[in-house]
């Protein structure tokens, strides 16, 4: 069951107003999920598609702190560079960001306001974590998530399909096939 109209909003929703995030691919984390093959084909799938539909695509980066200025209660993990196979191309946005929402500490939302889009697709690693709270927070903040469901994943299937199943509830969860159709529009 969902609390919102899914042919409404799907309506709102095309390629001049739209943005693919590709949440925190980076090598240490492609490399600890659960479905690495399929995962890597569908975002780069969904990357092509952007790219042809001439749709903005932001990359973002887990970016510690210094250590001086790492909180004490968590450890500084270093994921890596973005996985080579998704590398951004020239126009592409990086966003280096040190915590799991897109709005905290970025200029990603006056970024997208500047550019008159209010829908976001979300891919990446991973589901439960950074991909779920920032959706939750684009929603807050009167923007549209959508959450590419064969193009995230996690270290964890079950808190993967736990984490869609719940966000299925409040916004679109979409396939690639769907996504690209609004954006063909």
């Amino acid at each position: 069951m969902s609390f919102f109209n899914v042919d409404e909003i799907k309506k709102l929703i095309n390629r001049n107003n739209s943005v693919l995030v590709v949440w925190d691919v980076q090598e240490a984390l492609v490399n600890s999920i659960f479905n690495k093959e399929e995962f890597i084909a569908k975002l780069k799938e969904l990357i092509e598609s952007a790219r042809k539909y001439n749709v903005p695509i932001v990359y973002t980066m887990i970016t510690p702190f210094p250590d001086r200025f790492q909180p004490k209660i968590r450890r500084s993990f270093n994921p890596g560079d973005i996985y080579k196979e998704v590398y951004p191309k020239e126009g592409d946005v990086i966003l280096r960001k040190n915590t799991p929402s897109i709005f905290v500490g970025t200029n990603f939302e006056l970024m997208l306001r500047n550019a008159g889009i209010y829908s976001i697709v979300f891919t990446g690693i991973a589901t439960d974590i950074g991909v779920e709270t920032s959706a939750r927070h684009a929603q807050a903040l009167g923007f549209i998530p959508i959450v590419a469901k064969e193009a995230v994943s996690s270290t964890d299937k079950e808190a993967h399909e736990r984490s869609l199943l719940n966000m299925q509830k409040l916004m679109l969860v979409l396939s690639n096939k769907e996504i690209v159709e609004l954006w063909e529009k």
